[in-house]
């Protein structure tokens, strides 16, 4: 009888008659049926308010079924679909392990799961689902290109080569796969290859942005120069808006030193009502013109008064016109809601710092947070030096690229395509463990407190990612921070032979991006020496002069617990 029952209210549902759905699912409750039955009542009860708008009833509904069967694979679904979709990620996560572990959780849970991991920036674990997902379901393209997508996200270039292919080899048509592919070819330093593949996926979708963005960043990176990659973008972009291309364009001749020509280019073709357009057009003036950044982060603003991108944009402008009291207003609402965002964090310092608060010198306490640990030589080598000199041949062997990736920091220079924890080259796969004693000294010797650094102790960590940067004379960082770091790094490997002007290529913290002020503190950089220091702190580097290259490897590190 109950499981007749609920075989009718699947049916009204189905049907799209919420209404006596819900007597019937009510009328199976009311007969007392067993602890299965009744948890697959209250899923279907959270079906139906989610269908009808009710998400707060269609979470309770799902946390009272699962409360009952905590493996039951329908409510986990819905539920974690219910988290994903307000943001919370590490939830999703939670109320779907007692349903992941069994031996085949349904597809739709696992993809759940992928995505959580995937907005937590979990790109193992989000590989891991997908890869469950692909021997559990296999033979559709979607599935491989899912799984190529996470491979490449988490820096296996190889394998998200291998299972783009097999989605292209199942008939997938999409040019995201395409995409996919590229990327993962150009990771692997297979630049033709790759640039015939952003070729494919433009031809399969005319003006696909990506894709474009991506083939011409390829191609400044190879060293094209920027009337070329301008005329590269021209010669895709068919079926684009004016105001996109005008982007992207502006985009490469900021990042080439030309934010004035940028600027101008955007004007030109600029969708004044785009509020996406007047953030970039903010973004492209803030180095010269404050008050007109002001004005078009303002224009947008009032377009998309929600669009945190270009509310972020206008706390910069409000920053750069020395407007901080406003500014500061509007960045504690945003961190309200992203309190573990380190570019607001930062953001709010640049404030507290033209308010002369005393909380800015608190936050920055460089003597405490900023750090330089010589590493130690990992096992299998004799001593640093020469761990030091395979290191350095290691990476010369990666840094391929005679330009920067676009909106990066560096400038004269070039940044590796792969991630480096994934090497498998053995002065790289030792790095961690050269590392180690370095970031624990560091760790230790934070102290306790309860400020945005230390709060997050205790959490374990574990790498974001790892490149290297080289640059060459005359090349330097701008002033920028990572805003999904916690602790951010600079390892020096290679430097190069000073021309005698004060401090050339030394570290530099505390010069915002915007207003220009002064740098607190500088740092000598020294071969072997990692210097940590927090995500939050805004650093560059100064130019230099000197003959050779400049080459450092950076990482972030982050605590391992998810969403800590």
């Amino acid at each position: 009888m109950p499981m007749t029952g609920l075989n009718k209210a699947a049916e009204l549902m189905r049907a799209g008659h919420p209404g006596p759905a819900l007597a019937q699912i009510d009328a199976v409750l009311r007969t007392g049926p067993a602890p299965a039955t009744t948890a697959r009542c209250w899923s279907m009860k959270g079906v139906i308010a989610r269908l009808s708008g009710d998400g707060a009833e269609a979470r309770r509904c799902q946390i009272r079924a699962l409360a009952i069967a905590p493996a039951l694979d329908d409510a986990a679904t819905e539920l974690a679909r219910l988290f994903n979709a307000g943001g919370q990620p590490v939830e999703a996560i939670r109320c779907t392990r007692d349903a992941a572990a069994a031996a085949r959780p349904s597809q739709a849970l696992l993809v759940e799961r992928a995505r959580a991991w995937q907005a937590l920036d979990r790109a193992e674990e989000r590989v891991a689902e997908r890869r469950r997902i692909a021997v559990l379901y296999p033979g559709k393209a979607a599935t491989h290109h899912n799984l190529a997508s996470a491979l490449g996200d988490a820096g296996h270039a190889a394998e998200a080569e291998a299972q783009a292919r097999k989605a292209i080899a199942l008939g997938g048509p999409a040019p995201e796969t395409r995409l996919v592919l590229a990327r993962a070819l150009q990771s692997q330093t297979r630049f033709d290859e790759a640039e015939a593949a952003f070729v494919t996926a433009l031809t399969l979708r005319p003006g696909y942005f990506d894709a474009l963005r991506d083939l011409a960043q390829l191609a400044w990176m190879r060293g094209d120069g920027i009337d070329a990659v301008l005329a590269r973008i021209e010669t895709h972009a068919a079926g684009m808006p004016r105001s996109t291309v005008a982007m992207l364009q502006s985009s490469f001749l900021a990042s080439a030193g030309m934010p004035r020509e940028g600027y101008a280019a955007l004007l030109a073709a600029i969708d004044r009502g785009d509020p996406q357009a007047q953030a970039a057009a903010a973004a492209l003036a803030l180095p010269f013109d404050a008050a007109a950044a002001l004005v078009h982060a303002r224009q947008g603003a009032a377009l998309a008064p929600t669009s945190q991108a270009v509310r972020r944009v206008l706390a910069d402008a409000l920053l750069a016109s020395h407007e901080a009291s406003a500014a500061l207003a509007l960045v504690e609402e945003m961190l309200s809601r992203a309190p573990l965002d380190q570019g607001l964090v930062a953001a709010r310092w640049t404030a507290w710092r033209l308010l002369e608060d005393p909380r800015a010198a608190e936050l920055y306490d460089y003597a405490r947070v900023v750090r330089s640990i010589a590493i130690a030589a990992p096992q299998g080598w004799s001593d640093r030096e020469a761990y030091l000199a395979d290191l350095r041949q290691a990476l010369h062997r990666l840094h391929r690229f005679d330009a920067h990736p676009l909106d990066q920091s560096l400038r004269g220079g070039s940044q590796t395509a792969s991630n480096l924890l994934l090497s498998h080259d053995p002065a790289l796969k030792a790095l961690p463990e050269a590392l180690a004693p370095a970031i624990e000294t560091y760790l230790h010797g934070l102290g306790t407190g309860t400020d945005v650094l230390r709060a997050r102790l205790g959490k374990g960590r574990r790498f974001a990612g790892m490149w290297s940067v080289r640059l060459r004379p005359g090349g330097r960082h701008l002033p920028h921070v990572h805003p999904q770091g916690w602790i951010s790094s600079a390892l020096h490997v290679d430097l190069p032979e000073n021309s005698g002007g004060e401090r050339e290529g030394w570290l530099e913290f505390g010069r915002p991006g915007v207003p220009d002020l002064e740098a607190q503190l500088h740092v000598q950089p020294a071969a072997g020496n990692l210097v940590l220091f927090p995500s939050c702190m805004w650093h560059s580097t100064v130019a230099f002069t000197g003959q050779g290259y400049r080459t450092s490897i950076a990482f972030d590190i982050v605590p391992a617990l998810p969403g800590a």
